[in-house]
């Protein structure tokens, strides 16, 4: 019987996995840190799970509020199904009555020198009283309103600092950034800053991500992380990075089930690579990908679908009426199908799905469909070419056969792609129109495969009730990409009508 691994007593975990995996752990004890966002990031909703998963293992927690009621907090805390109870203290500091009657505020003093020595003294004995673990000071803007200077707010934060460190205190102090936001004070005196940003695109939720801008001592993974705030908290979704991730599979040929794409694709695919399948719209880049699906299932393989373009029903009774039943094989247990809206997934919100798809439930097929749907969900193409290329490495690593399609825009002749992302992929499957005899016609070509040789033939497909037919090579026609090609032949190749 092996032993369990020990918890990392010099860090106290912050209760959010994602955020953990960012900070190598945690936060360092015994030292202050900055959590700053603008109102409505989610900064109390991390600095209250912080404290519960401390108040979980047993430490004593303080939440000091100095901008928001006790109610307003245990209000926010039930919202998310949590309750602070007796191991979780909220001291919320207001000033002395005195200091809010109109006589005692003409002195010749400033009422910020006493209001800001009253709240010091308010802290300070709160921890003598209480002697916490862990505590939350939120927020920062209201001491740098009463300190009026950046010397004063400065002597006055590392004052703070000094007294949480006789305690071993681990302390998470909030700022709003509703004031002087390029003032960099507490920066310098905290052992690490967190940042919190909201982003609203011109079209669905907001997004959200954090990143560490400081650590001392310690490596994290830096640059943007997405997260998201639901009913049970805030989740993290650390940035992809496929070098982290390396395992050891067989490299094994999985056949389409379909003799003629066999041929074409030199003998079928390989695990541990990628396909593209390129096309314009309805010319059946979702069924070849659910056919390759349907085939790893037969195989006794998991597969897993991400749908970003279609509503299910919809997808289930079109697969259907072509031979592929996607709600029999999901009732086996081997295929996971989740519909996606881009409108409210985040990049890296996607990537984790996909990564957590694999990893727990051994999943060798993943079929994306379709590219364009993720590119909306992401702001910028260049940030779509890095998480793709993270993604289809990862998934390449684990010994997965990935199947991604894109609609190009146009029918026939010239095609253009919404983001061009063939150099990724070890495979390209070509999808055409052309016109031949007076008729709409089907052409597939693979035009690219690093696993191994293929065919360079096109042929003409057909797809029907008993799903795809693929014919002979149309070896006597020129210029079938271009949608209208030139027979030069005698016997004409093209397949024929059922009635025929």
């Amino acid at each position: 019987m092996t032993t369990p691994p020990l918890p990392n007593t010099a860090k106290a975990a912050t209760g959010i996995e994602g955020l953990d995996d960012i900070l190598s752990g945690g936060l360092s004890r015994g030292h202050v840190f900055l959590l700053e966002g603008e109102p409505g990031t989610g900064k109390t909703t991390v600095a209250l799970q912080f404290l519960l998963a401390g108040a979980a293992v047993g430490e004593r927690s303080l939440y000091i509020t100095l901008s928001e009621t006790e109610e307003e907090l245990r209000q926010g805390a039930s919202s998310h199904g949590w309750t602070l109870d007796e191991k979780i203290d909220i001291f919320e500091l207001t000033p002395p009555e005195n200091l809010l009657d109109t006589e005692h505020q003409q002195s010749l003093l400033y009422s910020s020198d006493l209001e800001l020595g009253e709240a010091t003294r308010q802290i300070f004995e709160v921890i003598e009283r209480v002697k916490p673990t862990r505590v939350v000071l939120d927020s920062l803007s209201e001491i740098r309103l009463l300190a009026q200077s950046s010397l004063r707010y400065r002597r006055q934060i590392l004052a703070i600092k000094h007294y949480f460190v006789r305690y071993d205190t681990t302390v998470l102090l909030l700022d709003d950034l509703t004031n002087e936001s390029l003032d960099k004070t507490v920066h310098s005196i905290a052992h690490g800053v967190i940042r919190l940003e909201e982003l609203a695109p011109n079209y669905g939720a907001e997004r959200r991500r954090v990143r560490v801008v400081k650590y001392r001592g310690q490596k994290y993974r830096g640059g943007y992380h997405d997260f998201t705030i639901s009913n049970d908290g805030v989740h993290v979704f650390p940035r992809l990075v496929a070098a982290e991730h390396r395992g050891e599979y067989l490299r094994l040929q999985l056949s389409s089930g379909i003799p003629e794409m066999d041929a074409l694709l030199g003998g079928g695919i390989e695990t541990g690579s990628s396909t593209l399948i390129l096309g314009p719209a309805g010319t059946g880049k979702t069924l070849i990908a659910m056919i390759f699906a349907a085939a790893a299932v037969a195989r006794g393989e998991k597969a897993a679908l991400f749908i970003f373009d279609e509503e299910l029903g919809l997808l289930y009774e079109r697969m259907k009426n072509i031979g592929i039943d996607l709600a029999a094989l999901r009732a086996t247990g081997n295929l996971w199908i989740e519909q996606l809206d881009a409108a409210e997934l985040s990049p890296g919100e996607f990537s984790h799905r996909v990564r957590r798809c694999v990893d727990e439930g051994n999943i060798k097929t993943v079929v994306i469909d379709s590219i364009n749907g993720y590119q909306a969900a992401m702001p910028e193409e260049n940030a779509l070419i890095l998480h793709m290329h993270e993604l289809l490495l990862y998934l390449n690593r684990r010994g997965a056969a990935t199947f991604m399609t894109v609609a190009q825009h146009g029918l026939v002749g010239d095609m253009q792609a919404p983001v061009e992302i063939t150099y990724l992929a070890d495979t390209v499957i070509l999808l055409r129109y052309f016109e031949a005899l007076g008729k709409v016609r089907r052409a597939i070509s693979i035009i690219k495969k690093r696993t191994g040789s293929h065919e360079s033939t096109i042929r003409e497909y057909r797809i029907n009730s008993r799903g795809m037919t693929i014919g002979e090579p149309l070896e006597a026609f020129q210029g079938v990409l271009r949608g209208v090609p030139t027979y030069l032949g005698e016997d004409l190749p093209l397949l024929q009508d059922e009635a025929s």
